[in-house]
């Protein structure tokens, strides 16, 4: 009897994936871009917080680019562009919950490098698949918002254990829900004892200056 060849073409996809993400890390590395990867689930904030913390970047001398990443539509992009003026590129990944490295890379080409500082990837709205593929960016951002729950980090760990810097978002909603934010950081620690977890309000701006200045630190480290 024949023997059937097995593939395993999840370990094929992320192998690709990571060759890809090489070729993004050496291309912001030569224009001298810092690329941070936000991720979230859907309607936790991502946008708001963008539009709360580019101006900041902005008056501190920062050209900041956006490559807003949907399965379909514009919404998005044109918030962007139309609260902070910050260029964006809209990805449309036709169906797929995330970006990969490719879809990044193919991206940033259609910006101009030689202009930018730091550069944001909004990704797709999901709590799974982005956190699988490595964009290339030089850091993962998460944003929890506090209607989720305070119990996010025990059903989807691997979110938690790629992102370097977790905001707790909307925190001004913290009386209307059940939500402990000693205990949602608790359980982040444990996954990834070297996360930043900070409260933050995108909608009010509370915790957004401090922020700015840890990606203002992390960018001069590279």
């Amino acid at each position: 009897m024949d023997k059937v060849e097995i593939i395993d073409v999840k370990d094929n996809v992320l192998s690709k994936n990571e060759e890809e993400a090489e070729k993004v890390r050496t291309l912001l590395k030569e224009k001298k871009v810092f690329q941070i990867n936000l991720m979230s689930s859907p309607g936790s904030g991502k946008t708001t917080l963008l539009c709360a913390l580019i101006p900041l970047l902005t008056k501190r001398g920062y050209h900041v680019s956006v490559l807003e990443a949907d399965i379909d539509g514009d919404v998005d992009a044109h918030t962007i562009l139309e609260k902070t003026k910050a260029k964006s590129v809209q990805l449309h990944t036709m169906g797929a919950c995330h970006l990969t490295a490719q879809m990044t890379y193919d991206a940033l080409n259609k910006v101009d490098l030689d202009d930018v500082d730091v550069v944001f990837l909004e990704n797709v709205g999901n709590l799974v698949c982005p956190a699988e593929f490595d964009t290339g960016s030089d850091l993962n951002m998460m944003l929890l918002s506090v209607p989720e729950g305070d119990d996010k980090p025990l059903k989807y760990p691997l979110m938690f254990q790629v992102s370097d810097l977790v905001l707790i978002n909307k925190i001004d909603t913290l009386e209307y829900f059940d939500f402990d934010f000693e205990v949602a950081k608790e359980r982040i620690l444990k996954l990834n004892p070297n996360a930043v977890v900070l409260p933050v309000s995108a909608k009010t701006g509370e915790g957004i200056e401090r922020v700015m200045d840890w990606i203002m630190e992390e960018r001069e480290k590279l």
